[in-house]
């Protein structure tokens, strides 16, 4: 039976009712490869515990204080171990333990703790330009050019700069260029800002365009290095992806991404390139991922930007270290002398905590086997060797001052003369007492080992 009704004539919509959307993304899942390679380097392996150990160095001092003193700030200084006193105990090249009264723990800092501590604040005085440099950066890349006090305040660690920056006076932040804006009641409303605001101020250059330029003179061309982890193969659609990744239009983190889609390819480059950016000024060039996440807001990054770091692991590579997750840039540990990224200038004296870390652990394993063993410094420039001066029912045993003073002046031997000597006095005297025991004075001289003690 045919209908009666009239067809409908098929008339064009009007421009208005066409809506088109146009994507390019690519639904990128990569299986993690665990690179040995990052799991070896001492300073991200001893990352979850060097930011407690120096906060503590710093609270406590070379006399001995009580752990008492310390004791209630393992929530706020975020140690591993539940107790503060079990923390400092893994530590015995950091930190030296004595009992005090009502054998309560008192705890002091070694020297060489205390000489790193020292030789921190120097490098700070003399290369603080270059070190609050890095904090100007990261708040030029905020959109208001102003981030939360403790948000920064967070950072100042991965930045190299000492935590009292903001609440001690004696650090003078407005002559780095930095105001406090206070806004309303209460921590929220204080924020960081820059004194000149940097309105005329020209945007300094990011890593990855400073990488053009060393290479092809041009900024035109933006292209992020890639680092594959070894033994992972791509998909011939994802090497696609890649190539046309790398292809499309560079943001640097310094310029304004207001016209930016948010759901596009490009607005995933521009969460790289910040990424890329912020880590390169850190001291290791690597975060924990959750205190990156943080900084979304913060930064204009998308929703769920952390994707970044999954879909793009030849850029980043996320190290697993009881059970926290690191976010570790690769081009900062694989390029070599081919990269533009410098090396922080606190990077050396991390570098020293993580040796007293890692003395501490064959200390500790030391005790725990009863056998002698030698410790061989990272600078390969002297052997610590650790003597038994007790002996109980033949099973040696270590009294912790006298396992400290070889740690401590193993550098400098006997006055400067051999350890041996220094060996002789401890192994005849049965041990030390306090410091004005020390054979040595860790200048040039001779041993007098037929001193007597204290």
């Amino acid at each position: 039976m045919q209908s009666l009704a009239k067809p409908r004539s098929l008339e064009p919509l009007p421009p208005l009712a066409v809506h088109l959307q146009s994507m390019a993304y690519v639904n990128v899942t990569m299986r993690r490869k665990k690179d040995s390679s990052f799991d070896a380097v001492p300073e991200l392996s001893h990352a979850r515990d060097i930011r407690p150990l120096v906060s503590l160095a710093r609270l406590l001092s070379p006399s001995p204080t009580p752990v008492s003193a310390v004791s209630k700030l393992g929530p706020s200084l975020e140690t591993p171990d539940r107790r503060v006193t079990a923390f400092l105990r893994r530590f015995p090249a950091a930190f030296v333990e004595s009992v005090g009264q009502h054998n309560i723990p008192w705890f002091r800092l070694s020297d060489a703790t205390a000489r790193l501590l020292r030789e921190e604040r120097d490098v700070f005085a003399a290369r603080r330009a270059d070190v609050c440099g890095c904090l100007r950066r990261v708040v030029l890349m905020s959109p208001r050019r102003r981030l939360p006090l403790r948000v920064a305040q967070g950072m100042l660690w991965h930045l190299g700069i000492p935590e009292d920056y903001f609440k001690d006076l004696d650090h003078d932040i407005a002559q780095d260029g930095f105001k406090i804006v206070i806004s309303g009641d209460g921590d929220d409303w204080r924020e960081l800002g820059l004194i000149d605001d940097a309105k005329d101020e020209e945007m300094p250059l990011s890593v990855l365009q400073l990488n053009a330029m060393r290479k092809l003179r041009s900024v035109e061309e933006v292209s992020v290095p890639l680092f594959p982890s070894k033994g992972l193969r791509l998909k011939q659609k994802i090497k696609d992806w890649l190539e046309r990744f790398q292809r499309l239009p560079y943001v640097s983190p310094y310029e304004d991404f207001s016209h930016i889609n948010r759901g596009s390819d490009v607005s995933e480059r521009r969460a790289v390139g910040v990424l890329h950016e912020l880590l390169s000024l850190f001291v290791t060039c690597s975060a924990e991922r959750r205190r990156l996440c943080c900084l979304r807001q913060h930064l204009g990054l998308p929703q769920k930007f952390h994707l970044v770091f999954e879909r793009h692991p030849h850029v980043f590579y996320l190290l697993l270290k009881e059970k926290t997750c690191f976010v570790v840039l690769k081009e900062a540990y694989m390029a070599g002398e081919d990269t533009a990224i410098e090396e922080h200038p606190m990077l050396e004296v991390r570098k020293k905590y993580v040796e007293l870390m890692e003395q501490s652990r064959e200390i500790i394993r030391c005790r725990r086997s009863g056998k002698p063993i030698e410790l061989e410094s990272k600078s390969g420039k002297e052997t610590i060797s650790i003597v038994y001066n007790l002996f109980n029912n033949g099973v040696q045993e270590v009294t912790g001052l006298s396992l400290q003073v070889l740690t401590d002046g193993g550098k400098s031997g006997c006055n400067g003369g051999l350890m041996d000597a220094a060996f002789d006095f401890i192994i005849k005297n049965g041990g030390i007492n306090i410091e004005d025991d020390y054979p040595y004075k860790a200048v040039d001289g001779k041993c007098n080992i037929n001193r007597d003690i204290v």
